[in-house]
């Protein structure tokens, strides 16, 4: 099993910046891609940036040039530096790890932190 603990979320005015962080504990192996989701009221979970153990990242055309997500394996952790925050980046921000187990993939969440932009 996997644990992901994210902070960094509150309340931000328009044009602000925020920092969220997921750390992975537990069974930390082979972890492939390490994700950032969103969530708004009345709308899907949708995959806000990605960043895979090979060092890939891949964003949300909304995100794009605002966002930015690394990764440090050292620290089994994951960031999303969010900048010119815009009121419908509104959410709750949710991490998301893969895991491969001879090659077939686990997904696991973390509880989720709310980011709120006000305008």
């Amino acid at each position: 099993q996997v644990q992901l603990v994210e902070s960094g979320g509150g309340l931000v005015q328009s044009g602000g910046s925020l920092r969220l962080s997921c750390a992975a504990s537990g069974s930390i192996f082979s972890l492939d891609s390490m994700n950032w989701y969103r969530q708004a009221p009345g709308k899907q979970r949708d995959l806000v940036a990605r960043a895979t153990s090979g060092g890939h990242t891949i964003y949300a055309d909304s995100v794009t040039g605002r966002f930015t997500i690394s990764r440090d394996n050292a620290k089994n952790t994951v960031y999303l530096q969010m900048n010119s925050l815009k009121p419908e980046d509104t959410a709750v921000y949710y991490c998301n790890a893969v895991q491969l187990r001879s090659g077939v993939p686990f997904q696991y969440w973390g509880q989720g932190t709310q980011v709120t932009v006000s305008s």
